[in-house]
C-alpha cells in the first residue's frame, strides 16, 4: 500500500475516533465499551489476516514487540476511555494533538537522529501555553473536566512511549501481524480488568438493549476500523517513517474531532477552546515543520 493513502486512512479513522469513543461508553460503562472493542478487534484481525493470507509471526523479536504494543494500547485506551467520561470528544483529539512534543522528548533519548532544535523548542513552548488555556478552561467547568484532561495526557504518553519502543525493537513483522499481537496481549488484560469490576451482566445486558442504536454501532466501528484497520494502517506508517513524521497526524485531526463533536454530539466549541486549539496546532507546526521541507508525501489536509 502506497504510504500517503495508509497516512491518509489513519488521519480519517482518528478523526472519528474520538466521538465514537464517547458513543460507545453511554451504555454499558467505560471499560465493557473499551474490552468489547478490542475482544472484537482481535477476532477481526486474525479473520482478516486469513481474508489477505498474512501468517501472523511469533519469534522472539516479534512477541517483544507485542508486548510492548500490547501494553501501549492496555494503559492508554484504559486511560483515555476514563478520560472521555469528563471532557467533549474534541478534546480527546486535541489534547492528543500534544503527543508530537512527548514522542520528540522520549525519542532524543531512545531513538537515533531525533534531536531537540530551537525551532522544537519554539514549538513546545507556544504547544504549552495551549495546554495551559485548555486546561484553565477545564478548571472553570469542573473538577471532572481535569481529570479528563489528565487522563487524556496519560494516555498520550503511555501511547508516546509504548510507539517509540516498538519503533526501537524494529521487529520487522507486517501491520496485521503487528495488529493481531498487540490485541492478543492487551485484550485478555482488559477483560481481567472488566471483570475485575465485578460487572453485573444481566444489567449490562439491560444497559445494551436500552442503549441508542449508534452505541452498538459505535463499539462495532471502532472494533473494526478503530482497532483492526487504524491498528494496521499505524503499525505500517509507524514502520516506514519516522516516530516524529507519524505524529504529524495529530496536526490535522484536533480540528476535524472538533467539528465532528459540534455537529453530532452537540458539543460546545467556546473562545477558550479555539484559542488554545490555536495554540496548539500552530505550536506543532513549528514544532514540526519549522526550518525544514516538508516531505511532499505527508498530506497538510484531509481533503
Amino acid at each position: 500500500m502506497p504510504i500517503p493513502l495508509a497516512y491518509f486512512g489513519v488521519v480519517l479513522i482518528w478523526s472519528t475516533t474520538p466521538l465514537a469513543i464517547a458513543w460507545s461508553g453511554q451504555a454499558a460503562g467505560f471499560l465493557f465499551a473499551v474490552t468489547s472493542r478490542m475482544l472484537l478487534g482481535t477476532i477481526l484481525a486474525f479473520i482478516f489476516a486469513m481474508l489477505i493470507q498474512k501468517k501472523i509471526v511469533w519469534h522472539r523479536r516479534a512477541l517483544l514487540a507485542y508486548l510492548c504494543g500490547g501494553f501501549g494500547i492496555y494503559g492508554g485506551m484504559l486511560a483515555v476511555y476514563w478520560a472521555a467520561q469528563f471532557i467533549p470528544s474534541g478534546w480527546v483529539s486535541l489534547l492528543f494533538g500534544l503527543t508530537p512534543i512527548i514522542t520528540a522528548i522520549l525519542a532524543s533519548f531512545w531513538l537515533k537522529n531525533e534531536l531537540i532544535t530551537r525551532y522544537r523548542m519554539m514549538g513546545m513552548l507556544i504547544g504549552f501555553v495551549g495546554l495551559v488555556i485548555i486546561f484553565g478552561h477545564s478548571l472553570t467547568i469542573g473538577q471532572s473536566a481535569v481529570f479528563g484532561v489528565c487522563g487524556v495526557l496519560l494516555s498520550g504518553t503511555i501511547h508516546t512511549i509504548s510507539a517509540i519502543w516498538v519503533k526501537r525493537i524494529n521487529a520487522h513483522v507486517n501491520a496485521i501481524s503487528m495488529t493481531a499481537g498487540t490485541l492478543c496481549v492487551a485484550t485478555p488484560l482488559l477483560i481481567i480488568t472488566w471483570l475485575l469490576s465485578q460487572p453485573s451482566l444481566q444489567q449490562t445486558i439491560n444497559s445494551l438493549t436500552l442503549a441508542p442504536t449508534y452505541t452498538v454501532w459505535a463499539i462495532g466501528y471502532l472494533a473494526l476500523f478503530g482497532s483492526v484497520l487504524g491498528f494496521s494502517l499505524y503499525f505500517y506508517v509507524l514502520k516506514h517513517v519516522e516516530a516524529t513524521r507519524v505524529a504529524l497526524i495529530a496536526l490535522i485531526t484536533p480540528v476535524t474531532s472538533l467539528m465532528l463533536g459540534h455537529y453530532f454530539n452537540n458539543e460546545a466549541i467556546t473562545f477558550h477552546v479555539i484559542l488554545g486549539a490555536g495554540f496548539i496546532i500552530s505550536g506543532l507546526a513549528v514544532f514540526e515543520l519549522g526550518g525544514k521541507p516538508l516531505p511532499k508525501w505527508v498530506p497538510l489536509r484531509p481533503n
